[in-house]
């Protein structure tokens, strides 16, 4: 099945196509702790939630992009559980520390395949990834910090009524998380304006440092007058970087960790410590001398934006995160006509890792999901 062949069939269609797929038989064969699950493995928990998502008041309501949202969250909630499952030897119980984040990879690797819109496939990656907050919120110590920040890493509204199908699609009796908790979520959400939207920051420079601060102000509006522009590509190699750079910010110069490789002649499988050193200083020159530019690498992890981020933030510059992505098929095309391609394994292996930036990382964000 292709995506366009997924977006037109029906809820039982889609459940039907999920339960002949590796990881779906792999959830099947994963046993949960009856504590939480007297139901029983994870893949007859995941029905269940599929079922309660039709049985909601909110449900006739949806438009067809979010129930298709809800329900490829559904199929992809704890689709990493049988990676992530072990027995706690001091308690006993079973465990599955970690399947949300690795179920965000899972289902972007698969959603990726099937060429789901770029844009859809985020929002159920972020849907997959925060699916359990709701019902833990009133266990956060700042719960408005919680609900604005998840406002701008997903949506409030859905997860909200994902979590309503999570809760009840499984045996009532080891229910551990009551509904209460998710009511109280969404009047969080309501009475800080972002239940059905994100919340709404005064600047760009506001939200980003409200999400910066360990003890922020929600209603603090900083002065953002900045030095210079940064623009961070973001992006697999092959997937249009430069392309992007040369349409759309013509006149900018360019730091380019390959551009830097290539003059050092180290290979991308050496030591990159002399490259990343250089680049460091070239990046300092611009932002000493007030000059906006563009800072080119793959930067496809969160931890490797950061530390750029730090730097650019360092000498008060404003920063946009372009991340272009086209079909895998694209990208291998346009990887393979480079002069210097990446082996097509080594692209496969850093794409099962992406991160695509969020809201919480830049003043700007934009994805593109072709290079023009």
């Amino acid at each position: 099945m292709n995506w366009d062949e997924l977006s037109r069939s029906s809820h039982e269609e889609v459940i039907a196509w999920a339960e002949t797929q590796p990881w779906a038989r792999a959830m099947a064969a994963c046993s949960q702790d009856a504590q939480w699950h007297a139901e029983g493995d994870v893949w007859t928990h995941t029905k269940m939630v599929c079922y309660q998502l039709t049985r909601l008041d909110e449900w006739e309501s949806l438009d067809d992009d979010d129930r298709r949202a809800l329900l490829l969250t559904a199929l992809f909630h704890d689709a990493a559980k049988p990676l992530t499952t072990i027995l706690d030897p001091e308690t006993g119980h079973v465990r599955s520390p970690n399947h949300a984040v690795k179920g965000e990879h899972l289902v972007r690797g698969v959603l990726r395949d099937l060429e789901c819109p770029l844009d859809e496939r985020e929002c159920v990656c972020s849907l997959v990834r925060y699916h359990g907050r709701p019902a833990f919120v009133l266990e956060r110590e700042d719960t408005a910090k919680e609900v604005v920040r998840l406002s701008w890493l997903s949506e409030n509204r859905l997860l909200y009524l994902f979590a309503l199908a999570d809760t009840r699609g499984r045996d009532t009796a080891s229910m551990s998380r009551p509904e209460d908790n998710l009511h109280c979520y969404r009047l969080l959400a309501e009475d800080n304006d972002c239940f059905d939207t994100r919340y709404p920051f005064a600047t760009d420079h506001a939200r980003l440092e409200y999400f910066r601060q360990a003890e922020p102000n929600l209603h603090y509006v900083p002065h953002d007058e900045f030095s210079c522009t940064v623009t961070m590509m973001c992006g697999l190699p092959g997937s249009g970087k430069d392309t992007w750079l040369a349409k759309h910010r013509p006149d900018l110069p360019v730091v380019s960790l390959d551009e830097i490789r290539t003059e050092m002649k180290v290979d991308p499988t050496d030591d990159q410590g002399r490259v990343i050193q250089a680049a460091t200083e070239r990046c300092r020159q611009h932002l000493r001398a007030d000059t906006s530019f563009a800072f080119n690498a793959t930067n496809i992890l969160r931890q490797t934006r950061s530390r750029w981020n730090g730097l650019f933030s360092d000498y008060n510059a404003r920063t946009e995160l372009i991340y272009v992505e086209p079909p895998m098929r694209v990208l291998l095309k346009q990887n393979r006509d480079r002069a210097r391609s990446v082996p097509e394994s080594v692209i496969h292996k850093l794409a099962a890792k992406v991160e695509p930036p969020t809201w919480l990382e830049g003043h700007r964000i934009m994805t593109v999901s072709d290079s023009g």
